[in-house]
């Protein structure tokens, strides 16, 4: 037992005795003292006697509304990490409870993965992330080659990225339809990006390995936890340099209005959080390219000093020929010249991604409707927004890796299924 975790003292708020003295039994086995009680009146005396580090509160009591409780304890203790549990929740209860001010929440049944995993975040101890290296549910994890890094003369040293605090938002998905929220939690050094569901028993690392469709999306999934449209969020990770995070979602990662301005918005309100830990950029060596110039739809990618991306689109009309080339700067630049570009499709392909079950959360508010003749709902951000989101798509995709690429993407008319081809091509010539 580490002794450390003999002072670590939690109070467990539950009506069901059940539940107390099951929770209790675990981190007692861990180390922790546990103090509980099934009575919410007596909640804020027994912090002021026992002086917990967490509490762990259940949301629906008798005579007891736990978000009004919640915001009680965090306006007399604001240090104090509250975990908020229920057996009703949802992804929307989830970000009710962390707007107003819970450092988490998991449901009921508690999985013991789920509840520990989240106790050692709240206590700030380094979390054993759950079998999110895991594919297709093996415990067993494939051996990690340090990717092959490099650093240009006079190139400033990177370090590893989290957020100073929890934020959440809501929304609705884009191809499965349903009200989904999301809930972005810090994550110490040497994490990763995690996608995890309420219960956090079961993840998934935003990895190539975990790639599961990239049909009008990219998909993870991984030992029954699956996340779909990740691409314009891990965009906004990738750009703002963030690499360690638990994103909290439930099943899709909410469209907004189609573009990843939110998700800017998102990072900017919660605050960076850089630490000394070093990350390092992929270096590509030569040049490597998927599909045919002679077939139309092709990418690439070759060495450069920067990362950049050029796409180019040749459409009928309204769509025309775009091209747009974007050189990442930096947070800033993302955030002008690509994040404000919306998602876009064709009134012709409506009823055909009606049958595969797809576009089902499609409003004429999360995305650009195109016929044959004209954009109906809406008017261009920029004359080349449909390349520019091509982009986002392409930068989204290509941090599957993990890590920050440097190289020059040349693309044309291509999508999801080509960037993630290409990314494996990629890994395989550098032995990552």
């Amino acid at each position: 037992m580490n002794e450390n975790l003999a002072e670590k003292t939690i109070l467990i708020v539950d009506d069901e005795d059940a539940v107390r003295e099951s929770v209790r039994e675990v981190l007692n086995d861990e180390g922790y003292r546990v103090v509980d009680t099934g009575d919410g009146t007596r909640v804020l005396r027994m912090i002021e006697e026992e002086k917990p580090g967490l509490v762990l509160l259940d949301i629906w009591m008798p005579q007891t509304d736990g978000i009004e409780l919640l915001k009680e304890i965090k306006n007399k203790e604001p240090d104090i990490n509250v975990v908020m549990i229920s057996g009703h929740g949802n992804i929307h209860t989830a970000v009710t409870a962390t707007k107003a001010g819970a450092f988490d929440f998991i449901e009921k049944p508690l999985s013991l993965d789920g509840l520990l995993l989240t106790v050692r975040r709240a206590f700030g101890e380094a979390p054993a992330l759950l079998d999110a290296d895991a594919a297709d549910g093996s415990k067993k994890t494939r051996a990690r080659k340090r990717p092959a890094v490099a650093r240009a003369r006079g190139r400033a040293k990177l370090h590893q990225k989290t957020l100073k605090k929890s934020v959440v938002t809501s929304g609705q998905g884009l191809h499965s339809g349903v009200k989904t929220g999301l809930v972005l939690h810090p994550l110490p050094p040497n994490s990763g990006i995690v996608f995890t569901g309420i219960s956090a028993d079961t993840s998934v690392r935003a990895h190539l390995d975990f790639v599961a469709s990239t049909g009008y999306a990219t998909s993870l999934r991984n030992n029954g936890m699956a996340v779909a449209t990740v691409e314009h969020l891990l965009a906004t990770l990738h750009s703002y340099g963030i690499t360690n995070l638990l994103v909290k979602v439930q099943s899709e990662v909410p469209i907004l209005d189609g573009s990843a301005v939110e998700f800017c918005r998102l990072i900017e309100e919660a605050g960076i959080d850089e630490t000394d830990e070093p990350w390092s950029e992929i270096v590509v060596d030569r040049a490597y390219q998927v599909g045919a110039k002679e077939s139309g739809e092709w990418i690439s990618i070759e060495p450069a000093e920067s990362f950049s991306v050029r796409y180019i689109m040749n459409y009928p009309k309204p769509v025309g020929h775009q091209e747009y080339g974007y050189t990442d700067q930096g947070p800033g630049s993302f955030k002008e010249e690509i994040a404000p570009a919306r998602t876009f499709g064709f009134l012709r392909d409506i009823a055909k991604l009606e049958k595969m079950g797809l576009a089902a959360g499609g409003r004429l508010s999360n995305f650009i409707l195109i016929d044959d003749e004209k954009i109906i709902n809406t008017e261009l951000r920029f004359p080349d927004e449909f390349a520019r989101h091509k982009i986002l798509d392409i930068i989204g995709d290509f941090y599957l890796l993990g890590r920050p690429v440097r190289g020059a993407i040349t693309a044309h008319m291509t999508g999801h299924s080509d960037n993630i081809a290409l990314l494996r091509k990629l890994r395989a010539g550098l032995h990552l």
